[in-house]
Formats: C-alpha cells, structure tokens, sequence
C-alpha cells in the first residue's frame, strides 16, 4: 500500500504543474467543450507512458551495473533540481487563460488533445523517464503499485480540472493558488532528492 501512496503522490507532484497541456484542459472545461474525451485521452496517455517507463526500467535494469545505476540517479538529480528551478520560476509568471467561445469538432479535439500530450516532452520526462527510472529498484509488484497510483493520480487530476474548472475559474486563473501548488511540488521534490541521494550513499 505504501508504494500506491508513493507512486499517488509522486505522480501529483509531477502533473501539478501550469503546463501548456493543463492550461488546454482548462479553457476547454471553462467552455465546456468535449470535457469528457479530453480528460480521457490525457489521462490514458499518462497510464500508459507511466507503465511503459516502469516496465523499460525493469526490463532493462538487469544490464545496469553499479556505475550506470550511479550515472542514472546523478542525472535524475539534476532533473529534479532543473525541475525545481522551472517551479520557482513560474512563481512569477503570467498566464492568460483564454475563455472564448467557441465551436470546434469532436476529432479537431482529439487531435489537439493528442498534440498537447504526445508533443509535449515534459510529459515523457515525468511519465517514462523520472518514474521508470524512480521505480527501477521496486520488485515487480511494488512497481505495479507503484504505476497504479501514479495513474489514479492523473485520473483524478484531469477530470477535476476539467469538470470543475468552470466553478473554480476565479481560483485557477489566481497565481496565489498556483504559487501555493508549487511550494508544494518543490518541498516534494526536494524531499524526492534527499532520498536519492540516501539510497546513493
């Protein structure tokens, strides 16, 4: 049960993040348009990025030595202090949330929901590379838990942003809630690296 936890709240802390991909989710839930699908889309595209990471990490963890373990956790820390620096600076930064209304077809939106996950390479960053290489050390099933609750995590995130995104517009256009959001990813975070660098040493 541990390793579900682990893998929820480490899958939230990656996805809370003012991207370009959560930004489309919630103009499109403040229009209410195609809600439902493009929840869907991102969040099976997490699910699936997620278990693909982790299952190339198990596969491919039987060839890693000692000193390309060693490589692997020192670049993680990196992304992960790279990933912090991006959140402190997004403190400061304006976002414009585009509220008008508009028609547009059910398959222009699943091909631009598509764009926004499948082109995006912060999306296989957090999903394939930081919790494949997080979770290698798991045994398999600890791994499972672990993808699991990195899945739900997207679930519950992308359909809350976007069913609710239209009664709780006001707080998600405000930077005090996303600023709050983002000391919560980098204290995390920051946690996450500590714990690298335990295993490390």
């Amino acid at each position: 049960m541990e390793y579900l936890v682990l893998g929820f709240f480490t899958g939230i802390s990656l996805i809370l993040a003012i991207g370009a991909q959560n930004i489309f989710v919630i103009e499109q839930g403040l229009k209410k348009q195609h809600v439902f699908i493009i929840c869907l889309i991102c969040s099976l595209s997490d699910l699936i990025l997620i278990f693909l990471g982790i299952f190339l990490f198990h596969y491919f963890n039987q060839y890693f030595n000692s000193l390309i373990e060693l490589i692997l956790n020192l670049f993680l820390i990196l992304f992960l202090i790279h990933f912090i620096y991006k959140k402190i600076k997004s403190h400061y930064s304006d976002f414009n949330f585009n509220i008008e209304q508009n028609n547009i077809s059910k398959l222009n939106i699943i091909f631009k929901t598509l764009g926004f996950t499948y082109l995006n390479p912060h999306v296989y960053s957090d999903t394939v590379f930081f919790l494949g290489n997080f979770s290698k050390n798991y045994l398999l099933n600890q791994k499972i838990l672990f993808g699991v609750g990195a899945s739900i995590a997207s679930f519950l995130f992308f359909f809350i942003l976007g069913y609710l995104s239209n009664y709780l517009s006001e707080y998600a256009k405000s930077k005090i809630v996303w600023r709050v959001i983002n000391i919560f990813i980098i204290g995390f975070m920051t946690v996450l690296i500590l714990f690298i660098i335990k295993e490390i040493l």
